[in-house]
């Protein structure tokens, strides 16, 4: 599981610079330019991530179970991840009502994710996992909402050709990962 945790500590820590070093990370992307910064970030976020899935395998291979999970919690879990992909798919597409409402349902998304996958899952890897990325998420919502009252320019206005096609895809989504990529990718089947 350390190979977990450090990749948990690179991955959520370069994407935590915003909420802590707001004024070092302009400072930063100032000095050696947006590209080499970007160029940075996504290498280190990648190698962090690249850990964290091989420390999620690695842990899960001795499972420490925490808890007994309680009937029907996978069924939640499926129906908190259906609406977790739509505010996501909201997050990526301009002007839709979900995201002029919510303003940040990335964040909103990624914690809907987290207490599902919580709920659902009962080992000690999956409440490090699962609970860091949830903790994470608050935090990054509560510095936006800070920025918000601050003056950060809200969202275009939403239309409803663009909040269907975002709810649409968002399920469509959903739809293939819990049917195929999850078991593909993860090796577990949610609804087996």
């Amino acid at each position: 599981m350390a190979y977990m945790v450090l990749g948990l500590l690179l991955f959520l820590g370069v994407h935590s610079v915003r909420i802590f070093a707001d004024g070092w990370r302009s400072a930063q992307r100032a000095r050696i330019g947006e590209s080499a910064w970007k160029g940075a970030y996504s290498l280190l976020s990648l190698a962090g991530f690249a850990l964290i899935i091989w420390g999620y395998g690695q842990a899960r291979l001795e499972p420490v179970v925490l808890w007994a999970t309680p009937r029907g919690m996978s069924h939640l879990a499926a129906l908190l991840t259906l609406i977790a992909f739509v505010l996501v798919a909201a997050s990526q597409l301009p002007r839709n009502h979900i995201k002029a409402r919510l303003r940040h349902p990335m964040l909103l998304g990624v914690k809907v994710w987290a207490l599902a996958h919580l709920l659902a899952n009962n080992t000690l890897a999956d409440l490090v996992l699962f609970g860091a990325f949830l903790i994470w998420a608050v935090l990054d919502f509560r510095a936006c909402r800070q920025r918000d009252r601050a003056g950060a320019p809200a969202p275009a206005a939403g239309t409803a050709a663009n909040t269907a096609i975002a709810v649409v895809a968002g399920v469509a989504v959903w739809a293939l990962f819990a049917f195929w990529a999850h078991a593909a990718l993860i090796g577990i089947r949610p609804f087996a």
